[in-house]
């Protein structure tokens, strides 16, 4: 007998722990949807009422979900999108960019913006000083982490209903935040950090690579086998980061 079957409590806590996997397995990115197939809007609000109960710092909740349903807003975000991924490929910038025009396919598409003024219920000075200054990045910080672990609720959510997902983060420039703010009624004073996608796929998904165990945790002590020189990072972006990026795991080299 092992101590999981000798104690019902062990038990039970391994079979939460394994449909939480199933879901977090399950959870895989597609980049084109089916957009015959609907989101009704009780999904929606179910994979709403999971970010709401995600942990923030100092409880702040600096969140706030836009759902679209306009198909034309939709086209217009999407269509600035492939503006960005044309103007990647002029910069030389070497990134393989995916293709935004599945955007506009997505049936599930809320937009997750923050107000950073929020960093004021953090851990900081608020009397502009070089100190201040150093407690506000880690504040900042916060607030992203507290944002993030949000939407990763939401797409556990949406996984759970049987869809799959897309995270679009390259939201950051200042022209993405002119494009998208006033489309949807944004106060200046709030950034938009994510899109999230969420539907049926237009093709079948595949799983991407993951990294091991062992290349990712260490015991008592950073494992220093595992350190990676500035060199060695740009090896890998030049020679493996197009494959583990759009290839299923099961086609990486």
């Amino acid at each position: 007998m092992n101590a999981t079957s000798d104690n019902p409590d062990l038990s039970t806590a391994r079979a939460r722990y394994d449909t939480l996997m199933e879901v977090v397995r399950s959870r895989i990115t597609t980049r084109a949807f089916d957009p015959a197939r609907a989101v009704p809007r009780e999904h929606v609000e179910l994979v709403l009422e999971a970010a709401r109960h995600a942990p923030s710092g100092a409880n702040s909740q600096p969140w706030h979900f836009i759902v679209v349903t306009d198909q034309g807003v939709k086209d217009r975000i999407a269509a600035y999108f492939r503006e960005e991924q044309t103007a990647r490929a002029r910069l030389g910038m070497k990134f393989p960019t995916p293709d935004y025009r599945g955007l506009a396919t997505a049936p599930g598409f809320i937009v997750i913006a923050s107000d950073f003024r929020w960093v004021r219920a953090f851990p900081v000075l608020n009397d502009g000083s070089a100190l201040d200054a150093m407690y506000r990045e880690n504040a900042e910080r916060i607030l992203l982490q507290s944002v993030a672990a949000a939407t990763m609720s939401a797409h556990l959510a949406a996984t759970a209903l049987g869809y799959n997902v897309w995270w679009v983060t390259a939201i950051g420039q200042a022209k993405a935040q002119e494009a998208m703010k006033p489309l949807l009624g944004i106060p200046d004073e709030l950034a938009v950090l994510d899109i999230m996608c969420f539907g049926h796929p237009a093709k079948p998904p595949y799983k991407r690579w993951k990294k091991t165990m062992a290349e990712i945790a260490s015991w008592e002590r950073f494992d220093r086998s595992q350190f990676k020189s500035a060199a060695e990072i740009d090896e890998w972006v030049a020679k493996e980061r197009h494959k583990v990026m759009y290839r299923d795991a099961k086609n990486i080299d």
